[in-house]
């Protein structure tokens, strides 16, 4: 294993690994244990007690993060030429159809979220090998398929995200930046806990909430008290 700078000693040394904190306290720890130099993402990671492997037991859904993700995301709307105007003014930084398709067939995968509209998505699903794997294909269960793509780009440009439970049974989302106040960081995250919170399986049997953690993009995780956290 790899020797531990002095920064890292230091950061390291602010928590104990084997405790269990309030989301407020993790909220605070996660800035103070960062070392990097840049602005790291904060993120969350929730176990849960389901089997992914069966359809109802699928957890996936979007959240609306009250501070945003602090990201500037990328979006691309594949859409018809008469949307192609209200996608612009409403930030979309890449609009377009059959061109984009052509990129995007190529390799071009340098985009955060992918909009487009049921009525192409005919010609969309033809990506599914390219954009399936990255996370990138819409899905009108994220609102990534309509036909209000100015909504959809206002949304996820101001901080809609969408997660799905992975194989493990884990969720991972992104909750913020460590340059974000501790407060946003907790409501943020709280947030997205609560979404999930809503969204357990009638089929799910036992402890739905496993455990819940938090860290930056370099740290290690802060484990959270779940008792800290009403409504789950």
């Amino acid at each position: 294993m790899a020797k531990l700078t002095k920064k890292q000693k230091e950061a390291v040394g602010k928590y104990d690994a084997a405790k269990h904190y309030s989301l407020d306290e993790a909220s605070s720890i996660v800035k103070e244990i960062n070392y990097t130099k840049f602005d790291a993402s904060v993120d969350i990671d929730v176990r849960l007690g389901v089997d992914p492997r069966k359809a109802d037991q699928m957890v996936r859904g979007v959240v609306a993060l009250p501070h945003g993700t602090g990201k500037d995301v990328k979006v691309l709307v594949l859409c018809t030429p008469d949307k192609e105007q209200e996608a612009k003014d409403a930030g979309a930084d890449f609009v377009g159809l059959d061109d984009y398709i052509k990129k995007i067939e190529d390799g071009w995968t340098d985009i955060d979220v992918i909009i487009t509209m049921p009525t192409v998505m005919a010609k969309v699903g033809r990506l599914g090998r390219v954009l399936g794997p990255r996370g990138l294909m819409p899905n009108p269960k994220s609102g990534t398929v309509t036909l209000d793509v100015a909504k959809a780009v206002t949304e996820v440009k101001s901080g809609k995200i969408d997660f799905k439970v992975d194989k493990f049974g884990i969720i991972h989302a992104s909750v913020g930046k460590v340059s974000f106040s501790p407060e946003k960081i907790r409501e943020n995250a709280n947030e997205v806990i609560q979404t999930i919170a809503r969204l357990k399986p009638a089929s799910a049997k036992g402890t739905y909430f496993r455990s819940i953690s938090l860290s930056s993009t370099m740290s290690p995780g802060i484990t959270i008290d779940k008792s800290s956290i009403t409504g789950i």
